[in-house]
């Protein structure tokens, strides 16, 4: 009888964490550094904020969301127009899409700080 308790358990596990929230709390940090660097104007604290984290311009930015807006508008709206200058051409995409893709290759990424 434990044996069959046991298996059912390892067997329900799965089940019971896949209401866990969409991102981790590493991602969500990563995101709000990214979010604040941009923010900043400072191009080497920006360039040293997505060396740091590893962060891949052409996945990233045209699904960052920071504080409700993308994140080439929210750095504009914050007056750092250098970063908006250099995302600029990651923002811009043009794609043409299968009807039968899977929805996880385009999450939106929004984090709020």
């Amino acid at each position: 009888m434990n044996k069959l308790c046991s298996i059912a358990v390892i067997a329900l596990a799965p089940l019971a964490f896949n209401a866990q929230a969409a991102m981790s709390p590493q991602m969500e940090k990563t995101l709000v550094a990214v979010c604040k660097a941009g923010a900043s104007n400072n191009m080497i604290q920006f360039n040293g904020t997505l060396k740091e984290y590893r962060i891949n311009e052409q996945r990233v930015f045209p699904r960052l969301v920071c504080n409700g807006e993308n994140f080439h508008q929210f750095a504009l709206n914050q007056g750092a127009d250098r970063t908006a200058r250099k995302i600029a051409p990651y923002t811009a995409t043009v794609t043409i899409k299968d009807i039968a893709m899977t929805y996880g290759s385009d999450q939106i990424m929004a984090v709020n700080y």
